[in-house]
């Protein structure tokens, strides 16, 4: 039978191991975790999801209290439009998490960054031509562009000298998607150097409707873009993503024809990923039953994470003068018309509840979303069950080395914690 390391990742002459770290925001996908990736051989993702947040954390900056600061008496209003990002403290933010992660990167793998074009942050252009080109900037091996269909994102850095030099890819979930931004390109003569399609079983947000999510299989997706790009005479790498659990499961996809496989679930109990411990463990315990498709995000997509989330239902203020990522190019956002809606019905309550949006931002910050892949519930077969009832957690190389060695669907448990 064949595995993963019987396959390879080829961009040009350089070769790499096929598995794709997913970049779980809000670091959640930490530097730690995608240096690990490329130290291994294969390709790790951070994500520039609310960075300014995660610059405070990792470098001691302080650009969420001086945001904050600066609009502090907006607080109260419902009215968001004059809350805008500082671009050159966007810049210096995403240089500091990119540039720090890049000089630390070991080994022959590759590091790039995953760029939601939903994060709209109120100035949608601009906003996202900066983190797109200060990422680049700071010599980011590669950008995927997620949540969004990204039709003008090329655009924005077609004249930025890394443009044809950087790996640049898109993730779809269907051949429409695909063809829509391969078209709307065409005039910059771009392809992007892969494409990753994203199946119904991935976990945060998904690129299908609430009611037909179910109806699609990831299998019948890469089928379809591989006969497309084919059919179109296009050579362009196709990253299965979602729902992709074992060596096994990933060497299928790679005997379709798929170049590498984007994995993400079974690495959120790994020691790098940025998921407090307690929550890590919320994770091996969880069952099938225990997950869900919702849409109580505010940007409009599904959004797959477990039921005790406790984000869920939470009716805090918005706090759009922190953070504010979610505000569309009028400074709305559905959670604030969600939350005015509970204060009008419930004018004496001390405390509300938001059933149908959540504070994406917040809620995300605080790890109090938590979003995961379809087969989460299998994680606690992964690992060791500890004395005190604890699942023992595990490496990222760990996890990495049973995607690329192991056969069928074979998974290799930790070696048992010592005793003390």
């Amino acid at each position: 039978m064949k595995r993963v390391d019987d396959f390879r990742l080829r961009f040009g002459r350089q070769e790499l191991v096929p598995i794709v770290i997913g970049g779980m925001g809000v670091d959640i996908s930490t530097a730690e975790l995608a240096l690990e990736a490329a130290r291994l051989g294969g390709i790790g993702h951070i994500s520039d999801a609310m960075v300014q947040t995660v610059s405070d954390r990792r470098f001691d900056t302080k650009f969420v209290s001086e945001k904050m600061k600066k609009y502090k008496t907006n607080a109260a209003s419902s009215d968001k439009s004059n809350v805008h990002f500082n671009l050159a403290v966007l810049e210096e933010a995403t240089r500091y998490h990119v540039g720090r992660t890049m000089e630390a990167k070991r080994g022959d793998g590759m590091i790039f960054i995953n760029c939601m074009e939903k994060l709209t942050m109120n100035a949608p252009r601009e906003t996202l031509r900066m983190r797109l080109s200060a990422a680049l900037d700071a010599g980011i091996d590669g950008i995927t562009l997620s949540a969004g269909l990204h039709l003008g994102s090329f655009a924005l850095i077609e004249d930025h000298p890394r443009f044809r030099d950087a790996r640049l890819g898109i993730i779809v979930s269907s051949v429409r998607a695909l063809a829509m931004f391969l078209r709307k390109n065409a005039r910059l003569r771009r392809l992007p150097d892969y494409v990753v399609v994203e199946g119904p079983l991935a976990g945060g947000h998904l690129g299908f409707g609430i009611e037909d999510w179910a109806k699609y299989d990831l299998h019948v997706l890469v089928a379809e873009v591989l006969a497309y790009l084919k059919s179109e005479h296009l050579d362009i790498p196709v990253i299965a993503a979602g729902g992709i659990f074992t060596g096994g499961d990933a060497t299928a996809f790679l005997e379709l024809g798929a170049a590498a496989v984007q994995v993400a679930t079974r690495f959120t109990v790994t020691d790098e990923c940025g998921l407090p411990d307690k929550v890590k463990q919320e994770y091996f315990k969880a069952n099938e039953d225990d997950i869900e498709v919702n849409t109580i995000s505010p940007t409009g997509y599904p959004m797959r994470m477990l039921k005790g989330s406790p984000g869920i239902g939470a009716g805090i203020r918005p706090n759009c003068e922190a953070y504010g990522y979610l505000l569309d190019a009028s400074g709305r956002c559905a959670y604030i018309d969600a939350y005015n809606r509970e204060i009008e019905l419930h004018p004496e309550a001390k405390k509300i509840s938001v059933k149908d949006k959540t504070c994406l931002c917040t809620h995300m910050r605080n790890f109090d979303i938590w979003t995961c892949g379809q087969t989460a519930w299998r994680l606690k077969d992964t690992t060791r069950r500890l004395a005190d009832g604890s699942y023992q957690m595990l490496s990222a190389e760990q996890v990495f080395q049973d995607y690329q060695f192991s056969v069928g669907q074979q998974i290799a448990l930790p070696p048992p914690v010592a005793a003390p």
